[in-house]
């Protein structure tokens, strides 16, 4: 990894603390040694991206992501167009829903409507989702081109819960049946009691950015209700694209964006 690269890793990492953090716990998280992390820090201050406590000598997230993710949402309005369509989809399905979208390789939650339940399910914003062990990260890879699809299944797949697939081929056929449904199920891939579908927001020409997903708790969802949980959030999911890209509708078939491999 090159040096900006390390020093992203190590912004990023720092960003998923839920509180400050000094230089030892950030070196060892970030697998650096502790010269180079301070080395990293010092520059990452200097321009905004981190900020160190005087008090504590800690550090926590600065302000310069903040200012380039609002310019970012100004030019490129995803969420300011997705979130009403994610707060219906919330309100109609009365489950936790929550709007992914991908970049830098990752694929990580930017919106959460929690249920209004009490029994619910919890997504926290900026949580990252395995591409084989959660809905909306095979909802996104089966409408990907097969190259991406081929070079994230290359990988070893973590197991996360008993019921977590780590068979590729196995994957593979449960990204067949997304395609075909329009929708993708996880059944406690992630997290054991919890069942989730998903379907992804697409570009006009069929590729995906993100995607919507509806998780509940097992105990209290049913084969019909998982599959209406689905067709609303390919719902919801086309209305974005609709709405976010213009008039042009998204290709309706994976096969299309799979020819130009």
């Amino acid at each position: 990894m090159s040096t900006i690269g390390k020093a992203l890793a190590l912004l990023d990492t720092l960003s998923r603390l839920d509180k400050e953090a000094g230089l030892t716990d950030i070196a060892r998280l970030c697998a650096l040694d502790k010269a180079t992390a301070r080395r990293f820090l010092v520059e990452l201050e200097k321009h905004g991206f981190v900020e160190q406590d005087q008090d504590t000598r800690r550090y926590r997230i600065g302000s310069a992501p903040v200012r380039l993710a609002r310019i970012r949402e100004a030019r490129f309005p995803f969420l300011r167009v997705a979130i009403p369509f994610i707060k219906t989809l919330a309100e109609s399905s009365t489950e936790t829903v929550h709007l992914s979208e991908f970049s830098g390789g990752q694929l990580s939650t930017i919106h959460v409507e929690d249920s209004p339940r009490a029994h619910r399910i919890i997504v926290d914003v900026g949580s990252l989702l395995p591409f084989h062990a959660t809905a909306s990260g095979l909802a996104y890879l089966a409408f990907s081109p097969r190259a991406e699809i081929d070079a994230a299944l290359k990988k070893p797949l973590e197991k996360f819960t008993d019921h977590t697939v780590i068979d590729s081929q196995l994957v593979r056929d449960m990204l067949d049946e997304t395609t075909a449904r329009g929708f993708s199920i996880s059944d406690q891939g992630l997290e054991a009691g919890v069942i989730s579908t998903a379907a992804p927001v697409r570009t006009p020409s069929g590729r995906p950015i993100g995607c919507v997903a509806v998780a509940a708790p097992l105990s209290r969802t049913t084969k019909a209700a998982i599959q209406d949980f689905g067709t609303q959030a390919v719902a919801t999911a086309n209305a974005i694209s609709e709405k976010y890209y213009g008039s042009e509708r998204p290709m309706g078939t994976i096969a299309k964006i799979r020819r130009t491999d």
